[in-house]
């Protein structure tokens, strides 16, 4: 398993603000301290303005350097627009490490499934998954399908790939929720699997399922998951009941589908996120 970081993610923060650097710092040395998986080591790949740009207009990008909020959830930092590049980065070398044989997780921060082409929102500033997703698609790949199991939607992902040729989207997340879409499919590509608040284990994991059947019906040759751990019980900024165990069965049906995958962070706010990934990638890694 290769895990894909930069610690200069951690170098931006607002008081209070849910989305905080210990998100990567406690994982990032949880999973150096772990003896249960082998683990190797990357930096974010550099990105090339045009990757950004399928899935950005030139507005969102040139907006990242001025010194606004872009809404009360999503401030501007001091050098966020080279943040979120990077993040942006680990979705690529993730990709990159996918096509090479490998598992690959990108370990970063800004998360990115909520913004659109022309909108950074809900933490997000640049879409890594969608910019993945189509440098796949033109390089090569010829089906690409992205699951996102982020409790909330990755509205951002939906509006970048609606109707894009040998683009799927399947996300599952609480419904009603922010940020208050995903209620039901869009165009012809996109397929959504809303769940209730605190919907029985039992039951989220059958909705789970279904979404992983889709995407295996799909027939993608390569599979970009937008790893989102608030789904968890004990998550602050939702109502699910996911336990950790869930998040290993979700790694294991990663690698029964036996397709190159590689996933990024997203969301996940709970302070057992750390175990949650690592519970993660041992179900992913078969152990």
């Amino acid at each position: 398993m290769k895990i894909i970081t930069d610690e200069q993610c951690v170098n931006y923060s607002r008081s209070a603000h849910p989305e905080r650097p210990a998100r990567i710092s406690r994982t990032l040395e949880r999973l150096r301290n772990q003896l249960e998986l082998p683990l190797t080591w990357a930096k974010p790949l550099p990105v090339a303005e045009p990757a950004i740009l399928r899935a950005h207009c030139a507005a969102l990008v040139a907006r990242l350097e001025k010194n606004e909020d872009f809404d009360g959830d999503t401030p501007w930092h001091p050098g966020i627009a080279d943040h979120a590049r990077r993040s942006v980065g680990g979705a690529l070398a993730a990709l990159a490490a996918a096509r090479a044989g490998e598992s690959a997780f990108s370990l970063m921060r800004p998360p990115g499934h909520h913004a659109t082409r022309d909108v950074s929102m809900g933490f997000c500033y640049l879409n890594s998954i969608a910019i993945a997703v189509l440098e796949a698609l033109a390089t090569g790949a010829k089906r690409v399908a992205v699951l996102d199991f982020d409790v909330h939607h990755g509205n951002g992902t939906e509006a970048i790939l609606l109707n894009h040729p040998g683009a799927a989207f399947f996300s599952i997340h609480q419904f009603p929720c922010y940020p208050g879409t995903g209620g039901a499919n869009a165009g012809n590509n996109c397929f959504n699997f809303p769940v209730a608040p605190a919907t029985p284990r039992a039951e989220y994991r059958r909705v789970l399922a279904q979404a992983i059947d889709g995407v295996k019906n799909f027939q993608p040759d390569l599979v970009a998951v937008s790893a989102g751990f608030d789904a968890y019980a004990r998550d602050p900024l939702a109502q699910e009941t996911l336990e950790a165990e869930d998040f290993h069965w979700l790694g294991e049906s990663i690698r029964q589908l036996d397709i190159p995958a590689f996933s990024i962070l997203e969301g996940g706010y709970s302070n057992d996120l750390p175990e949650l990934i690592l519970a993660y990638l041992k179900g992913w890694e078969g152990r």
